[in-house]
């Protein structure tokens, strides 16, 4: 029964993606219905893991738009994403992107969802006594953000994204370019 459940949750998912992305999502979860109709465990799991895969991909692909462009004085690299199966880490999407001046101080702006160890440590950046433990409360934007010790960005997005900040430069620059993260598009997904 709970297998049930878990094929139609990623059912859900895979119906929000878009229609390439889709059509492999869809194609894994029917192998995956065919494979426990068929009484076959283990290649159930299998095909559910590659269309849980498949979405983190997806994801991954999503935050890169959400990245900054680079900002005046500043140009950017090459976005980066990466998707980290569930057996690995609790699985995570993560998008990054680096960004350097003319001085050749350096940014990266990173942003991470879809990991369960991000749900056991999102209550506690959260938590404005924790919070202050680690580092300084700050607004960014209509956000509150953790500014450590060594001045590195952490924001949590709708419980279940954490966006981070952090490099070469100063405050302001890192600041800066946790303002121009989109977060209202962020917060949609």
């Amino acid at each position: 029964m709970q297998l049930l459940r878990l094929l139609t949750v990623v059912a859900v998912i895979a119906a929000a993606c878009p229609a390439r992305a889709t059509d492999d999502i869809l194609d894994a979860i029917e192998q995956a219905r065919k494979a426990y109709q068929a009484g076959d465990l283990g290649g159930t799991k299998q095909q559910l893991d590659l269309a849980s895969q498949l979405i983190a991909q997806k994801n991954a692909e999503a935050f890169i738009a959400l990245l900054p462009e680079p900002l005046p004085g500043w140009r950017a690299e090459k976005p980066q994403s990466q998707a980290v199966g569930t057996a690995i880490f609790g699985g995570a999407s993560t998008a990054s992107r680096g960004y350097r001046n003319a001085s050749g101080e350096t940014i990266e702006v990173s942003i991470t969802g879809d990991s369960a160890m991000l749900a056991a440590i999102v209550p506690l950046l959260n938590n404005p006594i924790m919070a202050g433990a680690v580092g300084k409360v700050v607004k960014v934007g209509t956000q509150h953000a953790i500014l450590n010790q060594t001045g590195d960005l952490t924001m949590v997005i709708n419980n279940k994204f954490v966006v981070t900040v952090h490099g070469t430069a100063g405050d302001a620059d890192k600041l800066a370019y946790a303002n121009a993260v989109d977060v209202a598009k962020l917060s949609k997904m």
